[in-house]
């Protein structure tokens, strides 16, 4: 099913079914879900299109830490895969999927995959992770394959062994993290590799934005196509959700695959927002067996958009992830994101490398410290980073010089499947 070149009327008349069909199944078969329709006195059968939605709790991420064993709807013998969360927050969460949940997988990457122009005709140079417990990697691998395109799988890191991949069997899209893209085009420079001479068209960005609010790219993603003339598509998902949101050749949000996931935009108080107002990403997967999940509170802060897309598809689309909630730093008077502090040292030339700590002083007061790593020893960069911070938000935090190295080792002691430019101390 696809249903994305539907009229408005058409696609939310499918959802209405299809989330009915999900409720109906969660009564039947989650412990936990029908722990919570008995103690919220909710009748199942009540549930019956998305506006109804709001009789129903929502699920938190404290939920599934607690709770997951009672989220599991099949018996253990039914697991065909296992996959855990990222863990950026804290502990990884184990997720399972049966036979049925990993083809929906595919399907659903086989049409995000589509929605960025991937045909049958492309070879398609995989960089990310398939072990690990990694969901991403094996999702496009299979949706991938029932695309017909050819895959080759490099795999994460090794700019060398991609640079030679590419030289050898010439892909035509590249899927990658940006960070790690822009270290690929630096090792390409210092080694004399032309990226604008090869085979690649097209690079499907994933686990980093390349864009800013109003879908300009942000200086990431200028970086990358400054030096290579490529067409560039972002992508937003997480494991918890078995949903991508991947962007058309427009560049205009993620489209939503509206017969397998409903979305809703909350303010602090659990209210809907106003169409595009920033807020908290709430989501419904549906046709999910194994750990379905109902108005799911995902923290991630981003903007909802419904009108027609250039592309023809009448899906709405989720804008460039603001934040996470839960890391949000109030800085002298000032509140930011991450994303914020991360753009602004991707766009200072003498920076090779970094990362950003935010933690309490001894007044639990919230403190930011930037680590970075320059690619000279020049007396002029630290006026260079502060005038930089000072002209974007207001605020100097503190900046502190550091090897290469160092910052390096730093980036990528976490064991994340990426390196990590972001560390919360806070108590």
């Amino acid at each position: 099913m696809n249903i994305s070149f539907q009229t408005e009327a058409q696609i939310r008349h499918t959802q209405d079914e299809l989330l009915q069909q999900q409720i109906q199944y969660l009564a039947e078969e989650s412990p936990y879900y029908k722990r919570i329709f008995k103690e919220h006195s909710i009748d199942p059968a009540s549930i019956k299109s998305i506006a109804d939605l709001k009789k129903l709790p929502f699920t938190s991420k404290e939920d599934l830490n607690q709770y997951y064993p009672e989220l599991l709807c099949i018996e253990e013998q039914a697991i065909a895969d296992t996959v855990v969360t990222s863990g950026t927050l804290g502990e990884p969460i184990p997720f399972h999927l049966s036979e049925n949940d990993l083809t929906r997988l595919a399907h659903n990457e086989y049409l995000s995959l589509s929605i960025a122009g991937v045909t049958a005709a492309d070879k398609v140079q995989l960089s990310a992770t398939m072990d690990k417990l990694f969901m991403a990697g094996i999702a496009y691998y299979m949706g991938l394959r029932k695309i017909g395109a050819a895959v080759i799988r490099v795999g994460p890191g090794a700019p060398e062994l991609q640079w030679n991949t590419i030289k050898r069997f010439s892909p035509t899209v590249f899927i990658g993290v940006p960070s790690f893209i822009i270290k690929l085009l630096d090792y390409a420079d210092a080694h004399h590799i032309d990226a604008k001479s090869t085979s690649v068209k097209r690079i499907i960005c994933i686990g980093e934005s390349i864009r800013n609010e109003d879908f300009s790219l942000n200086n990431l993603g200028k970086r990358i196509v400054e030096r290579w003339p490529v067409s560039l598509h972002s992508t937003y998902a997480s494991t918890e959700m078995s949903t991508a949101f991947t962007e058309c050749e427009a560049g205009k949000g993620g489209h939503q695959l509206h017969e397998l996931i409903i979305t809703e935009c909350i303010d602090d108080d659990g209210n809907t927002v106003q169409e595009g107002e920033s807020g908290e990403l709430v989501i419904t997967t549906l046709g999910v067996e194994s750990m379905p999940l109902l108005r799911f509170k995902t923290g991630d802060l981003c903007r909802i958009y419904s009108e027609p897309c250039s592309c023809g598809r009448h899906t709405k689309r989720v804008g460039p992830i603001l934040g996470r909630k839960k890391q949000m730093i109030k800085f002298k008077g000032t509140t930011l994101y991450p994303p914020a502090l991360s753009e602004i040292l991707n766009e200072i030339s003498c920076i090779k490398s970094y990362y950003t700590e935010v933690y309490h002083n001894e007044l639990g007061l919230d403190m930011i410290r930037v680590h970075v790593a320059c690619k000279e020893e020049n007396e002029e960069n630290d006026k260079i980073i502060k005038d930089h911070f000072k002209a974007k938000i207001r605020v100097t935090p503190e900046v502190v010089y550091e090897k290469l190295e160092y910052v390096d080792k730093i980036r990528n002691s976490l064991n994340f499947r990426k390196p990590v430019d972001f560390m919360d101390n806070r108590k």
